[in-house]
């Protein structure tokens, strides 16, 4: 069968859904992005700016932007999901209602996190509420972006995740130019696990710059981190060689290193000694990494896997215990050999 990837429906007019967006569109596809706010929409459309997210970048004035989901979706053959994880089974039983008989579309998703309660990866969730007769594949496109960076066209390389290969095949046609790669993987579950769990380590390498700490402390984390996740993601079904790819360490690195990250920014402030709940009101975006934490959380408890940074940020983001305290915790740990604590 023939996947047909020109028209494009986005899903979210965030900073990423709207980059990803114009991206398209200056890559010659049809594109419409859905909103529900419809000051924002006025403002795409007539303005093209989306100042609230990206306040420096113009928009191609050809993105056509709507607050009505059936007139975004009329015709897509691809559907993009921009939007956080804890909307996403809402808003995909939306779309699955407003696809007509003989809808085919590539179903994509640009989020990173888990739902809460059932610990399920978005993919999980859109196979779930999008019956398969109305799609023709899931893929999760992920990898170490910033949308400040990609909206002024700084070199970009990410992966675009499915078990369908030609799904995979269509959202790297898309999207591919001279500045933003795309690679095509089939571990989707690796993709989306290494996604998510990076948020983590990415609000605990914040706390450390806010308390003052250096570089080692911000390698051994990242270092440390990282077999923390491989060893979850592995017993969740994940394939441990996507751990060093883009979506794995190459997520990681970019999260865990830049003040574009609202995860890192939001463990910055923790380390400065603001309250949670003052970061999370004055953050404006949703910051991923609080609600992942209490699912990676539980799923380490669930299948017995030793996570004792997580176990730690945890601690401190959901039962109040003092930063400097975790660390001095996790420091004063029992000596062990790095070769039987990689995975």
């Amino acid at each position: 069968m023939v996947v047909l990837c020109e028209k494009i429906a986005v899903i979210g007019a965030g900073s990423w859904g709207s980059v990803l967006a114009n991206i398209l569109i200056l890559n010659g596809k049809q594109v419409c992005i859905w909103s529900r706010r419809q000051e924002q929409v006025e403002e795409l459309n007539n303005l093209h700016t989306n100042e609230h997210y990206l306040p420096k970048l113009k928009y191609d004035p050809r993105l056509e932007a709507t607050t009505s989901l059936a007139r975004a979706l009329a015709g897509a053959d691809v559907i993009l999901f921009a939007i956080p994880t804890k909307a996403i089974r809402a808003m995909a039983q939306q779309v699955a209602t407003l696809l007509k008989a003989g809808a085919h579309p590539v179903i994509v998703h640009a989020s990173k996190g888990l739902e809460l309660k059932t610990h399920k990866r978005i993919s999980e969730i859109l196979a779930e509420e999008i019956p398969s007769e109305n799609r023709a594949g899931i893929v999760a496109l992920s990898g170490p972006s910033h949308a400040e960076e990609v909206a002024r066209h700084d070199l970009t390389l990410i992966t675009a995740a499915a078990k369908d290969k030609k799904a995979a095949q269509c959202v790297q046609k898309i999207f591919m130019n001279e500045y933003f790669r795309v690679y095509t993987n089939s571990d989707i579950i690796g993709v989306e696990l290494g996604a998510a769990f990076k948020n983590i380590i990415a609000l605990g390498a914040g706390a450390l710059h806010g308390l003052g700490y250096g570089d080692d402390a911000k390698a051994a984390l990242m270092t440390r981190g990282l077999a923390e996740i491989a060893r979850l993601g592995v017993a969740l079904g994940a394939d441990p060689m996507t751990f060093i790819g883009l979506t794995g360490v190459g997520d990681l690195i970019v999260t865990c290193t830049s003040v574009h990250s609202r995860n890192w920014r939001a463990g910055d402030q923790l380390g400065r000694g603001q309250k949670l709940a003052d970061i999370v009101a004055n953050m404006g975006m949703v910051i991923e990494g609080i609600n992942t934490t209490k699912a990676a959380y539980e799923l380490a408890q669930q299948k017995q896997i030793e996570m004792p940074i997580t176990e730690a940020i945890y601690e401190v983001l959901y039962q109040g215990k003092e930063i400097k305290a975790a660390i001095a915790d996790l420091m004063k740990r029992e000596g062990r050999s790095e070769e039987e604590t990689n995975y």
